[in-house]
């Protein structure tokens, strides 16, 4: 009896469905608040029933050092600089091109330091400060600050001779709360295009400044030398890549504002 009793529990637990594994997604809260996580990860679990992804979402530069201490299994991030250092280090396995939007100046439609339709980025980050509108800046280290700090450089002005301006806010949040608080302020900020069309309804911002080559803003997916479970970032970052990944991002906001937004590399 004992050993029948036993055999069914083999049985029983050899049957039971085992524990997807974890893999641990360091990324931009862009990628977060625009929603395209919602559709992203249940089709890369749908496909890798194996594992389950988290993500932790914070500026891209945090999400690099989330990576070099191996506390993340992969990384999706946009700021190229940063992670050129982060790979040259040594601290990734693979790093590959996943997909682009870009950066817009958004402000409200007053616009009171005259920059709509201006399609050099850096001369409008030059108005505004001449004209010492306010301006909130992520201030997070985050791929979208660091384009910020790259357009002042651009614009002629030092970033650091900022810090404690009047008009400019550093408020070290998200892109999603960042927008929020321009819109409270009346203020202008760079933001991805992603998010801005994706929080669009509940601000009371416009897009001023726009189309700029230096606002093209890249992602790439990295996988971590150090991480914990190096099969299931590999996993991911392929599936990424792969012709299923590239068709969610493509398709990703379509129906809802008629056009995509993010566009998967290569093209």
């Amino acid at each position: 009896m004992r050993l029948a009793l036993l055999a069914l529990l083999l049985l029983f637990t050899s049957c039971r469905p085992s524990r997807p594994e974890q893999i641990i997604l360091a990324s931009t809260t862009s990628t977060e608040d625009s929603g395209l996580f919602g559709e992203l990860l249940p089709a890369f679990e749908a496909e890798e029933p194996g594992y389950k992804v988290m993500v932790i979402a914070v500026g891209s530069g945090e999400a690099l050092e989330i990576g070099r201490r191996g506390d993340a299994d992969v990384l999706l991030v946009h700021s190229p600089a940063a992670e050129s250092v982060f790979v040259a280090q040594g601290n990734a396995i693979e790093r590959l091109p996943v997909m682009y939007n870009d950066f817009v100046i958004v402000g409200s439609d007053s616009d009171p330091a005259g920059i709509r339709g201006e399609r050099d980025a850096a001369a409008a980050f030059r108005t505004i400060a001449e004209q010492t509108q306010p301006f909130v800046s992520r201030g997070d280290r985050s791929g979208t600050h660091s384009k910020e700090l790259q357009l002042w450089r651009a614009a002629g002005i030092n970033p650091d001779t900022l810090h404690g301006k009047g008009w400019y806010y550093e408020i070290g949040q998200g892109m999603g709360e960042t927008l929020g608080f321009a819109s409270e302020k009346g203020a202008y900020t760079l933001s991805d295009r992603g998010t801005y069309l994706a929080r669009a309804n509940g601000l009371r911002l416009g897009v001023l400044s726009e189309g700029d080559p230096r606002l093209r803003n890249l992602y790439h997916v990295i996988t971590v030398r150090r991480a914990r479970n190096p099969e299931g970032a590999e996993a991911f970052a392929r599936w990424l890549t792969s012709d299923k990944g590239r068709a969610v991002i493509e398709t990703f906001g379509v129906e809802r504002f008629d056009q995509p937004l993010f566009r998967p590399l290569p093209e």
